[in-house]
């Protein structure tokens, strides 16, 4: 069989039925229905939220802008569904697994589960990147501003790169967004634009970037080899003749990884847009969401006393009192710059006194609406505080009081970093949606563009298993990778591996793409920030 033969069937495959069908009409009812009901179901637990809350409205305002800020999240997760997911279809697509159609629905369901089942732990670590300041204003206008322009310009670079089929990092380019607001606010409060951001949690987030498409490409190598070594079965080697769908164990075994690779690209991609829709609700409904307030009466009771040892636990290392200086401005200045203060143990224990008497007083839920707040930013720098101080090595007490201080830690954590049933199905849905459209750009490039070769079922396999791996790894630990980089990268990878090569062309353009996201990205979004602080 010619490398031209192989090459017609995809076309096939991805082949459209007619508009005027009413199969075709059938889809796009569905895809409607969804897409409103999803409006709809996160508009009415908005309004719940806030009847439960006893928020008071005296001006519309806000909530305009929180709903125009939520629609843009949506719409980054929208687009970062049809433009990654692409990747986790297009070895079942290409190898005649599963039809096209159906591939994608697949995928979206699984891209759906998977964000409903996430940890939340990739939501928080991209938080962690903004700007303190910023973070703990963000209901201000330069807070919305920074939402706005990190998200249009994710957006705008994703809708660019898709249109010309080129398989970029969404991750990516929503780090180097991140990366422009944070360099932007500091350069435009007359600091160092180095001050701007979180360059340690940065650059754990890069180099996790940075080597899973190494890590993709090299383990699918690899495993492609270790298979020819290990089964014998030409059939798995050999590219789909025609339409004809592959044997069925290896057509299980394609499927199997697809699912796999959907659901992780669901669990790792759909928190980070569930991170920034949780900060747009903090700043924006503060008595609603700032606090989790379906936390038991009995966990209010612990946390008051975990905050209350730790204060007497610190205050034993006090070397020299705050005096003049406020726990808040000692510990925000040490979040933007960590260095070491013998105000920082005293300015900690001052801080978890003060958060442990306001709970006492009200429990978590009770807190009044005028410190909720103020409360809520007291826990944050308390809790990145003593991260910090940990990471750094300046948290220099015995080991009793560490684990203290840790468990306090933990407890913060637990009343501020939750995620509300909604936000995920709202994640979940605008993910899953759009897997469904806009897929076919992408496909063709990574089944027809990356290799010189049609791709064979052990290719598809080995690709999409490392990319499983690797992505489900990341969700794991924490950290934001690139479902894109790993996945072409695998594919490219096997090509190597087959001795078939791989496209210079596209090789080069993906390498461009690539290098490109980081720099145009913390362009877009630093120039759009400026341009939003002079409007909004």
């Amino acid at each position: 069989m010619t490398t031209q033969t192989s090459a017609a069937a995809p076309s096939a495959v991805l082949a459209t039925p007619s508009s005027g069908s009413r199969a075709s009409r059938t889809p796009a009812v569905v895809f409607c229905s969804l897409l409103i009901g999803a409006l709809l179901y996160t508009a009415w637990s908005l309004l719940r939220d806030i009847d439960a809350s006893g928020t008071v409205i005296t001006t519309w305002t806000p909530f305009l802008l929180l709903g125009l800020a939520l629609l843009i999240a949506l719409g980054f997760e929208f687009v970062n569904g049809f433009h990654d997911t692409a990747n986790a279809v297009a070895t079942v697509i290409y190898t005649n697994s599963l039809p096209a159609r159906f591939a994608v629905v697949w995928s979206g369901l699984w891209n759906f589960l998977g964000v409903l089942f996430s940890s939340g732990a990739v939501a928080f670590g991209i938080i962690a990147l903004l700007p303190v300041e910023l973070i703990l204003q963000v209901g201000s206008s330069a807070g919305f501003a920074m939402v706005f322009a990190l998200l249009l310009a994710a957006i705008i670079w994703n809708l660019g790169t898709w249109w010309l089929g080129l398989p970029a990092s969404s991750s990516h380019t929503l780090i180097g967004s991140i990366i422009g607001v944070g360099v932007a606010n500091a350069l435009m409060h007359g600091r160092d634009g180095t001050s701007g951001v979180d360059w340690a949690q940065a650059g754990k987030v890069g180099y996790a970037l940075l080597f899973s498409p190494i890590l993709g490409f090299a383990c699918a190598a690899v495993l492609l080899l270790g298979l020819r070594k290990l089964v014998k079965n030409r059939a798995l080697y050999e590219a789909p003749k025609g339409d004809q769908p592959p044997p069925l164990w290896i057509r299980s075994l394609l499927i199997v990884t697809c699912t796999g690779v959907s659901f992780a690209h669901g669990s790792n991609d759909g928190q980070k847009g569930m991170g920034l829709i949780m900060l747009i609700l903090v700043g924006t409904l503060p008595m609603a969401y700032a606090l989790n307030r379906t936390m038991p009466e009995e966990q209010s009771q612990q946390f008051v006393v975990v905050a209350e040892d730790t204060r007497q636990a610190l205050s034993g290392y006090i070397t020299e009192p705050l005096l003049s200086a406020k726990p808040r401005e000692v510990l925000t200045q040490f979040i933007r710059t960590p260095q070491a203060s013998p105000l920082l143990v005293p300015a900690l224990a001052a801080l978890a006194g003060d958060i442990g008497h306001q709970v006492d007083s009200y429990g978590i839920a009770g807190i009044p609406a005028e410190a909720v707040s103020n409360v809520r930013n007291d826990m944050y720098l308390t809790s990145e505080a003593i991260r910090l101080m940990d990471k750094h090595g300046l948290l220099d007490v015995d080991a009793a009081t560490r684990q203290t201080v840790q468990q306090f830690k933990v407890a913060i954590d637990d009343a501020t970093r939750f995620i509300p049933l909604w936000v995920k199905v709202a994640v979940a849905l605008a993910l899953g949606l759009g897997t469904m459209v806009g897929w076919k750009r992408i496909v063709v490039t990574v089944g027809e563009k990356i290799g010189k070769t049609h791709l064979t079922y052990a290719q598809g396999a080995s690709a999409e298993l490392v990319a499983m791996c690797t992505i489900g790894a990341a969700d794991h630990f924490g950290l934001p990778v690139s479902t894109t980089h790993v996945l072409s990268s695998g594919v490219a990878g096997t090509m190597v591996a087959n001795g078939s090569g791989v496209q210079g062309r596209t090789i080069r353009n993906l390498a461009m793409a690539w290098i490109l996201t980081l720099p145009m990205s913390i362009l877009l979004s630093g120039t759009l920030y400026w341009l939003l602080t002079r409007f909004i």
